[in-house]
């Protein structure tokens, strides 16, 4: 994975879009982001390319990007919503999904408060019937197996599921009372079902649970412990992303996606020229075009950097169209 070519893209291809995660990626293990990462995406943003936040997590844990300047949007919950970062500290409001109108659902404001929390502005929510089959299922299959509900407005959990969150944690009951359709928190958009063991591998726990209940949601993980991350079916990271450059007339090729976990997979699939940290996941390392250094070390800086320097060198005479692509191949891009 050297950079062998040094070759400018044309600039009908050059990149406009970056798409990156953020814990294990753009932020630090402090979860801060460096003046030398908010240097480089500022930079990036006065070369007319945006920055979008990929993230597994909530709206309400996004203060962490509140010192990035020119703000768009976060992709947030594995693509399960997105939300107005432009709008940060503004009380969040209504919004329907761009999904069929039985997946369209209100949202309210909560979690974190106000001025920490954006507005979501799309929803793309796990139906309830779903993920009680799903609980179901994986219950029966993985004995020991623990559940939360992640909805728009904060953590509902089992009484026996680690109380780590930080943020709103609604209620906490029996996965069966969380998933009612009477109970308190129904009318409340899920977003993602969370399935937690104590003992097992965390690969080996993704494994299990896409085994037993195939085709009921799109299963991945980005956590450390055993934690299986649940969204609807047909969501994730890369769905949400494609469809939000979609309409702004971007595709693949525009694109370059930085990511650590297999949560990031498939937006790191899409991406016409994607970034695994030197931190990643094995089966990230694998699947990028390109590494970087990890983030404790400003991996996605010296990327970004790395490719505003390559934009700005003068065409050599005679070069061709290049792309996002030309600028592909060995040493780690940092």
């Amino acid at each position: 994975m050297t950079e062998t070519h040094r070759v400018r893209p044309h600039p009908e291809h050059r990149p406009r879009l970056i798409a990156t995660d953020l814990d294990g990626t753009l932020l630090a293990d402090d979860r801060t982001v460096s003046r030398r990462t908010l240097d480089a995406l500022a930079a990036a943003s006065d070369a007319g390319i945006e920055t979008v936040f990929v993230t597994g997590r909530p709206a309400r844990w996004l203060e962490v990007v509140s010192a990035v300047r020119d703000r768009t949007v976060a992709i947030c919950a594995n693509g399960a919503a997105v939300a107005d970062l432009t709008a940060l500290g503004s009380p969040a409001g209504d919004t329907v999904s761009d999904l069929g109108a039985a997946d369209r659902a209100p949202v309210a404001g909560g979690g974190l408060p106000p001025s920490a929390t954006p507005p979501l502005i799309e929803v793309h929510q796990l139906r309830p019937a779903d993920a009680r089959a799903l609980a179901a299922v994986l219950r029966g299959a993985v004995p020991g197996i623990t559940f939360a509900v992640e909805r728009t407005t904060g953590m509902h959990y089992e009484p026996d599921y680690p109380t780590y969150f930080p943020g709103a944690v609604a209620g906490v009951a029996p996965i069966e009372k969380l998933l009612d359709d009477t109970g308190e928190f129904a009318d409340q958009p899920i977003i993602k079902l969370l399935a937690r063991h104590s003992a097992m591998d965390p690969d080996r726990l993704l494994a299990a649970t896409r085994a037993a209940a195939p085709g009921l949601g799109e299963f991945t993980r980005s956590s450390a412990s055993a934690l299986v991350e649940i969204s609807a079916r047909g969501v994730s990271k890369a769905t949400t992303l494609s469809a939000y450059c979609a309409r702004r007339g971007l595709g693949p090729q525009d694109v370059v996606a930085f990511g650590d976990m297999p949560n990031d997979l498939e937006m790191l699939a899409w991406a016409g020229r994607s970034y695994a940290m030197a931190n990643a996941h094995p089966d990230v390392l694998a699947a990028a075009t390109h590494r970087t250094a990890a983030n404790t070390e400003d991996g996605v800086a010296r990327a970004v950097e790395r490719l505003l320097a390559d934009l700005a060198r003068p065409v050599p005479a005679g070069a061709g169209p290049a792309g996002i692509g030309a600028l592909a191949g060995g040493t780690p891009g940092i």
